[in-house]
């Protein structure tokens, strides 16, 4: 899997995976003209839109309408290193959800792919130009 981020002036780069585009920039405090999600923004929105959706997948397959769900995700900064410390989610399904299956709705929450990833150890490899062929000249 791929997708690209690329400079597009100022502090916006625009993300691309096959056909769909996210446009990131700086909030204007922070020297950007604020096109789009800054890219701390951006994921806590993607923990947050992961959750949504198993939690969404987890309604239909128990026959709870999924109208008026929603995923609120607040998040505090930290320091040393300077990072996302804390994410707070608050799912929110406007219907009743019999007790036997709160649980097991939290559950599958918590079992969503972005949060799996970033509360697992997650590798991140970062390469200067890693297809630029090293040339010796003679």
């Amino acid at each position: 899997m791929k997708l690209t981020a690329a400079y597009h002036g100022g502090t916006r780069y625009d993300i691309t995976c096959g056909n769909h585009r996210i446009v990131t920039d700086q909030p204007v405090e922070d020297g950007g003209l604020d096109t789009g999600m800054s890219p701390v923004e951006l994921f806590v929105g993607s923990v947050a839109s992961c959750v949504a959706y198993f939690v969404g997948q987890f309604c239909t397959r128990h026959h709870i309408s999924r109208e008026g769900l929603s995923v609120d995700a607040e998040w505090a900064m930290a320091e040393g290193p300077h990072r996302v410390g804390r994410i707070d989610i608050a799912v929110h399904i406007p219907h009743r959800i019999p007790l036997e299956l709160k649980e097991r709705l939290l559950k599958v929450a918590h079992g969503c792919t972005v949060h799996r990833s970033v509360a697992s150890a997650l590798t991140v490899e970062i390469k200067l130009n890693p297809h630029t062929a090293s040339r010796v000249q003679s």
